[in-house]
C-alpha cells in the first residue's frame, strides 16, 4: 500500500510529467515518437503511395514501426503551393520530434516555421543556393538530406534528345518559374552542352493550363521537362501537349515514361526516401541534423518507351538503348 507522503509525490511527479511539452514526453522510452510528413505530391498519387510505402518499409528495417513505437503524421500538398503552406502550419504545430520535406516547396515552407525542429529532406535541387542549408559537408541548422541533382544530369537530358532520329537541333526547355527556382542552373548547364552539341536552346516557361497547353505549337523541336513539382502534379496536361506537338521530349521523372512519354533520365526518388529513413532513425536516437552531411544522389536510372517512339515516328540509338534501365515495349 502506497503511503499518505508516497502518494502525494506520486501525484507530484503525475503532474510534472503532464506538464511537459510534447516533445520532451516523445523522448521517454516508452513513448512512440512522432515523425511529420510533408510532401508535395497528392495523397492519391501512384508517385506518392509508392514513395510513402518505401518510407514506411525503409523505417520499419531501421526497427521504427508505425502505430508500435513511431507515429507517423501524413500531409500531402497536391502540387499546391497554398495548400502546402497550410499544411506546413498543421505540422509544426503537433510539435513532432522530427519532419521529413520531400520536395523543394515543402523544405521552404517548413524551414519558414521551424528552427529546431530536425527536418530531413528528399528529393530537392541545389539545397545550397536556395538556402536551406550552409553547405553540403556541413550543413548547419537544423536541416539536411538528399538530393535529387548533380551538375551533368542537365546536359545528360539533352544528349539523350540527340541520339533520336530525325535529328533534334531545336529544344525547348519546359520550366515553370514560381515553383522551380534552381532553373537558371540547370539551362546554364543545358546551354553549354547545347554548344557542345550545336543544339539550340530556348527557355519555355510554363505556369498554368494555358501556357502547357500552348506547347502544342512547339512542333520544331523537342522538348526537355526539368524537375519540378508543378510539371509533376500537371503531367497529364503535359503529355497531351506534347503529343500534339508530336515531337520527342525527355523527362526528369520515370512516372513520365510509364505515363506515355518517350525516355527519362532520372535519380531514383525511391532510393533518396530509404536513405532519409536512415537519416530519421540517426537523429531519433540523438544525431543532430546539422552534423549529418547532405548527400547527393548515387543511383540514376534510364528508362525508354518504345511504344511512344513509334507513335512518334522516331528511332532511338542503339546505343541509348542498351544503357536503358528500363524499356517499355
Amino acid at each position: 500500500m502506497v503511503s499518505p507522503m508516497n502518494r502525494r509525490e506520486l501525484l507530484a511527479l503525475l503532474g510534472m510529467i503532464a506538464a511537459m511539452p510534447s516533445s520532451v514526453q516523445a523522448q521517454q522510452p516508452d513513448a512512440a515518437r512522432r515523425l511529420g510528413v510533408l510532401s508535395v505530391t497528392a495523397a492519391d498519387d501512384a508517385i506518392g503511395q509508392t514513395r510513402s510505402a518505401v518510407l514506411v518499409e525503409a523505417l520499419a528495417a531501421h526497427g521504427w514501426k508505425e502505430r508500435d513505437n513511431l507515429r507517423i503524421y501524413w500531409r500531402s500538398g497536391a502540387g499546391d503551393r497554398t495548400r502546402i503552406a497550410r499544411l506546413a502550419d498543421e505540422l509544426v504545430a503537433l510539435k513532432p520530434d522530427i519532419l521529413l520535406a520531400v520536395g523543394t516547396p515543402s523544405v521552404e515552407e517548413l524551414r519558414r516555421r521551424t528552427t529546431t525542429i530536425p527536418i530531413v529532406f528528399a528529393v530537392v535541387t541545389d539545397p545550397v543556393s536556395q538556402g536551406f542549408v550552409q553547405n553540403l559537408a556541413h550543413p548547419g541548422g537544423n536541416i539536411t538530406g538528399f538530393t535529387d541533382y548533380d551538375g551533368p544530369l542537365a546536359g545528360k537530358w539533352l544528349e539523350m534528345l540527340t541520339q533520336v532520329t530525325p535529328k533534334v537541333s531545336r529544344v525547348f526547355v519546359v520550366y515553370n518559374p514560381a515553383t522551380a527556382p534552381f532553373a537558371p542552373l540547370m539551362l546554364r548547364t543545358i546551354e553549354d552542352a547545347g554548344r557542345a552539341l550545336h543544339v539550340t536552346v530556348e527557355p519555355a516557361p510554363v505556369n498554368d493550363a494555358a501556357s502547357i497547353a500552348a506547347l502544342a505549337s512547339r512542333q520544331d523541336g523537342g522538348l526537355l521537362i526539368l524537375p519540378d513539382f508543378f510539371t509533376m502534379a500537371n503531367r497529364v496536361h503535359l503529355l497531351a501537349a506534347i503529343n500534339e506537338a508530336h515531337v520527342p521530349a525527355v523527362f526528369w521523372s520515370r512516372t513520365f515514361v510509364e505515363e506515355g512519354g518517350l525516355m527519362s533520365y532520372s535519380t531514383d526518388s525511391a532510393e533518396q526516401l530509404r536513405r532519409a529513413a536512415g537519416y530519421i532513425d540517426r537523429i531519433l536516437k540523438g544525431a543532430q541534423a546539422a552534423d549529418l552531411p547532405v548527400q547527393n544522389p548515387t543511383k540514376f536510372e534510364l528508362a525508354v518507351n518504345l511504344k511512344a517512339a513509334r507513335a512518334l515516328g522516331v528511332t532511338l540509338s542503339p546505343g541509348l538503348l542498351a544503357i536503358a534501365n528500363e524499356v517499355i515495349e
